[in-house]
């Protein structure tokens, strides 16, 4: 299938399943600087969840938290945690986009509905992807509103930190799943496979894991797809599996135009990084050539840099942001690069065994 026969206008927003939307958008807000838009939940008429709207430029998080005893979030919570429940796509035609998907395969998480209040109406519908995962399609052409029907305005603006828009969302899906869902994505939503990256590119003296991008909507949503690879010891993906209770959303790229700025602020108000030893930073100037930034800066703030054919990239990822070590964030920005890292790979992930080892699970 070629890539274009799935028309996605782009990535609409991330829901995110917490404990607690009030602390989460306060979290959200005084530590990645989003702003919160718009609020539903007891006070608005909506009796058994409560959401959160916090915006970013382009982005934008959605918060939803179970307010009763036996709502289906608590029980999604209880097996997962706090997690990424549902990657929203803006399209041209939700029925025909449900319609299709379903046609060529996708399993339905719901049909397609309208939400409506005096502002107008707006078109959803859902399918189900890897784990408890889904996609909802949606159209709000012919809604006055900000974002969906019976959101109040909840005026609590945050100081942004440069965040711009999602770059990409990795899954993490059980070892033998990762064609699966390759053939999936291009079949069900027409995308394309960027790139591959087997055990031999992705893989330290202890584990190894295997990866492929997808790529659709023209280019403006990619998705990695990992597995675990065999090793000698647990992979962070094993280690993300145990832990999340089967296949879901491992971290969130969000892009920004001045990384050492976005990373400063993010660190001054207390998100942790992975870092690398600084004999990385040694090895750089030959690896990746010239570049814009200050070399003293990057290695300070631990920020890693690659090159590819069209440019160069500089990358950051965030500790897990839970109690549990599965959701983390990537801050990258782009210098006309178009792929993934692939050269700060080996060192990323003795990062991430130094912390599984401090956890006890390598």
């Amino acid at each position: 299938m070629s890539q274009d026969n799935f028309p996605i206008r782009r990535i609409d927003h991330i829901r995110f399943y917490v404990g607690n939307a009030r602390q989460s958008a306060f979290f959200y807000r005084h530590m990645f600087g989003f702003s919160v838009k718009q609020f539903h939940g007891l006070e608005t008429g909506l009796k058994h969840e409560v959401d959160y709207l916090l915006e970013q430029n382009n982005l934008r998080f959605l918060f939803s938290a179970p307010v009763r005893p036996g709502h289906p979030i608590a029980e999604q919570l209880a097996i997962h945690g706090d997690h990424v429940q549902d990657i929203a796509f803006e399209v041209d035609d939700v029925d025909w986009s449900f319609n299709t998907a379903v046609a060529r395969g996708a399993e339905p998480a719901r049909a397609p509905y309208t939400l409506s209040d005096e502002n107008g109406e707006v078109r959803l519908a859902s399918i189900k992807i890897y784990g408890d995962t889904i996609h909802t399609f949606i159209n709000r052409d012919n809604f006055k509103g900000h974002f969906l029907p019976k959101f109040v305005d909840r005026d609590e603006p945050g100081i942004t930190t440069g965040l711009i828009e999602v770059d990409h969302c990795v899954g993490n899906v059980e070892l033998g799943s990762m064609n699966k869902w390759v053939k999936w994505y291009q079949d069900v939503l027409g995308f394309s496979q960027l790139i591959s990256f087997d055990d031999k590119d992705i893989s330290t003296e202890y584990t190894a894991l295997m990866s492929k991008v997808m790529s659709g909507g023209d280019g403006r949503v990619k998705f990695p797809i990992n597995e675990p690879a065999e090793g000698k010891k647990k992979s962070q993906i094993d280690e993300y599996l145990e832990f999340f209770g089967g296949a879901g959303v491992q971290h969130v790229a969000l892009r920004t135009d001045d990384i050492v700025a976005t990373v400063t602020e993010l660190r001054r108000r207390g998100l942790q990084f992975l870092r690398v030893p600084p004999a990385y930073y040694e090895d750089l100037p030959s690896r990746v050539g010239k570049i814009d930034e200050d070399l003293a800066a990057l290695q300070d703030l631990g920020v890693l840099v690659d090159r590819d054919d069209e440019g160069y990239l500089l990358q950051i990822f965030s500790k897990p942001i839970t109690d549990r070590p599965t959701l983390f964030f990537e801050i990258i920005e782009r210098k006309g690069a178009k792929s993934f890292g692939k050269g700060n790979f080996k060192a990323l992930f003795e990062a991430i065994e130094r912390e599984q080892a401090v956890r006890g699970t390598l």
